[in-house]
């Protein structure tokens, strides 16, 4: 774990990034895209970090550059374009902005080596502009014929029902997190505040379950991540609803993929959180592909 110091961030020709920081997968990743037999199948190096994880890499520069007040009103946008193997390290970018709220610019990551990870936008408040995901058509190459997702179609809805981040799966969280803020102990809202990364989890877990039955036999991967609070934060141990519903699907000659909607929303009805993700399934390896290998 590394503790987020403001030493450790620096403003140069208007740009704000963080250290160097070495994005871990958890102990256990033996059945996904996560473990290395499983990615070199498919052709990456070895077991991908979960994008999701990078996720967490952009919160100091994010209260840098917008103040505490991101958890409430802010949102990160995101484009994954290269894989890294667990441990790589990694640093994350984002312009700084003119002002605190109704603010967005680009964010992106890159390897050390200077390769580009990712790319995409943060903002705060209401912006001017759609974000850097929302700016797509995410229909834009739906035609031809799908054999992973048949049986997946836009319109559809996911997985929902109840969800708590517990104490337990935050802790573990914050095991292996890159940079440990005082708002995931005790923030100004009451609680413990709820990672971005852990925040995905729960925008995720249970609409995919809904999702995943549909899909026939491939390895997948997150292509795509958006996450928005609209009255932040999340707070751990608190109840909340999610649900979900399919809102695009398409192709490249490597994969097939969809994108989703899921929001969290409290007991008063109130929407905490929303996310859009692109969710990738690899033609190669799949058995529904058998001309094509990783070779």
């Amino acid at each position: 774990m590394v503790q987020a110091s403001e030493t450790d961030i620096r403003v140069e020709n208007g740009v704000i990034n963080g250290g160097l920081r070495h994005t871990r997968n958890p102990d256990g990743a033996t059945s996904s895209i996560h473990n290395d037999e499983i990615a070199q199948r498919v052709g990456f190096r070895g077991g991908t970090v979960a994008g999701s994880y990078h996720i967490d890499l952009f919160p100091p520069l994010l209260v840098q550059a917008f103040g505490p007040a991101w958890f409430e009103r802010g949102s990160l946008s995101l484009n994954y374009l290269n894989p890294t193997t667990d441990g790589e390290p990694v640093r994350a970018f984002i312009r700084q902005p003119d002002k605190l709220q109704d603010a967005q610019v680009e964010a992106w990551i890159e390897r050390e080596d200077g390769m580009k990870v990712a790319e995409g936008s943060a903002g705060a408040g209401n912006p001017e502009g759609p974000s850097f995901l929302r700016s797509r058509d995410l229909n834009r190459y739906a035609e031809g014929e799908y054999r992973i997702l048949d049986g997946v179609n836009v319109g559809d809805d996911t997985g929902s029902g109840n969800i708590t981040l517990d104490r337990g799966y935050h802790e573990r969280r914050m095991e292996v997190i890159t940079d440990r803020l005082e708002e995931y102990e005790q923030s100004m809202w009451g609680g413990a505040v709820v990672s971005p990364a852990a925040l995905v989890h729960m925008l995720y877990d249970r609409p995919a379950s809904g999702i995943y039955s549909s899909i026939r036999k491939a390895v997948g991967l997150f292509g795509a991540i958006e996450i928005r609070h609209v009255n932040g934060p999340a707070l751990v141990g608190q109840d909340y609803d999610v649900a979900g519903k399919i809102v695009g699907r398409g192709q490249s000659p490597k994969s097939e993929y969809f994108w989703f909607e899921s929001w969290l929303q409290g007991n008063d009805g109130a929407r905490v959180a929303e996310m859009l993700m692109q969710l990738r399934f690899m033609k190669v390896g799949s058995p529904l592909y058998p001309d094509l290998s990783a070779g």
